[in-house]
């Protein structure tokens, strides 16, 4: 329960699709019965497809996460609902497309939200019967686009706003690569899609070697030069699904999906090459030690980053500027010498 609550706060769209799922239950259900009741059974059986459809979205979110793809399924079942359900019973139906115009901006992106709106209008508009006169059409049209055009603005501004918190609260605001709190994420999503996919993970915590003595000689400056120069190098020497994590002070963390044993010595060969050769500071040159462990079947993210975390602290105990492999794995592939890859046991 607590797991639930910690879920519904931390995802805003999640919990708008908790919010129209528990709507749905509690104002639909008692419609459907009631025109089952006075047999109107094809205005029954829409408020039943429409209950049982955002129902089903809830859960569907709720089971994989997806709360993108539900969403816009559970917008397009409100606004095309309701027109479905005006078609049906007429004048009263007009007023279920109220909420529903105001909901779809907080299930799919402003844009979308806007096209779906239009599309439910003009469909109403369409129907002609439900209006008793040319002036209900103009009146209908004027409300409706403008509980649209406001629930527009509020949503645009919304969204500028939650991307902002968002960058600031993932991003690493000295290197502008992600932090800590985004990489527990990522290293989940990852985990979730490794048991799922069998697609294999590697990750490699790296730290600079004598940080301390380059910010006590040089200044903070140097160091944080430092810093920002490793991190755009890391970047530009990795691919555009590998992901980099500042973790703490000079320490940073590389996720890298999709290789295997070989590929993975021949990286971070490369990877410890480069960094030599082109991260420098007024005292010389910058080496760095490495920590790598492959992601085994079945392990949790806790126990994955330990061993990271323990093949890096074998990798500066030995000397620095080595790379040291968690992986028994990896023995054959990893050729054993001074600053080249070695292996943890």
């Amino acid at each position: 329960m607590i797991g639930m609550l910690e879920r519904l706060k931390t995802d805003f769209r999640l919990s708008i699709i908790t919010l129209l799922g528990a709507s749905a239950l509690l104002g639909i259900t008692p419609f459907a019965v009631m025109r089952f009741l006075q047999g109107e059974l094809v205005a029954g059986g829409i408020d039943t497809a429409i209950l049982l459809s955002i129902s089903g979205g809830m859960i569907y979110a709720w089971v994989t996460g997806d709360t993108r793809r539900s969403g816009m399924v559970l917008a397009i079942v409100a606004c095309f609902g309701a027109v479905m359900v005006a078609a049906v019973v007429g004048e009263v139906g007009l007023f279920w497309l109220y909420p529903c115009l105001v909901t779809t901006f907080f299930l799919v992106s402003p844009r979308i939200a806007g096209f779906l709106n239009l599309a439910s209008i003009l469909a109403m508009i369409g129907l002609g019967d439900v209006f008793q006169s040319d002036v209900q059409v103009w009146t209908f049209t004027a409300t409706a686009v403008v509980v649209s055009a406001a629930a527009f603005v509020f949503a645009q501004r919304n969204d500028i706003q939650r991307h902002s918190l968002e960058h600031l609260a993932t991003i690493d605001p000295l290197t502008g690569v992600k932090n800590r709190r985004s990489m527990d994420e990522e290293l989940n999503l990852a985990s979730a899609h490794a048991g799922r996919t069998g697609l294999s993970y590697a990750l490699v915590m790296l730290d600079i070697d004598h940080f301390k003595k380059v910010n006590d000689e040089y200044g903070h400056g140097v160091g944080d030069g430092v810093l920002i120069d490793l991190a755009t190098l890391i970047l530009h020497s990795t691919r555009k699904s590998d992901q980099l994590f500042r973790y703490g002070g000079e320490e940073f963390v590389l996720l890298l999906p999709g290789v295997d044993g070989a590929g993975l010595t021949a990286v971070m060969n490369n990877l410890q090459h480069t960094l030599r050769k082109k991260i420098r500071h007024p005292g010389g040159a910058i080496s760095a030690s490495f920590g790598v462990a492959l992601l085994k079947p079945g392990e949790s993210v806790e126990s994955w980053l330990e061993r990271a975390d323990t093949a890096l602290y074998e990798a500066k105990e030995a000397g620095r500027d080595r790379i040291v492999f968690s992986n028994s794995m990896l023995a054959a592939e990893a050729e054993l010498s001074v600053g080249s890859p070695e292996l943890a046991s």
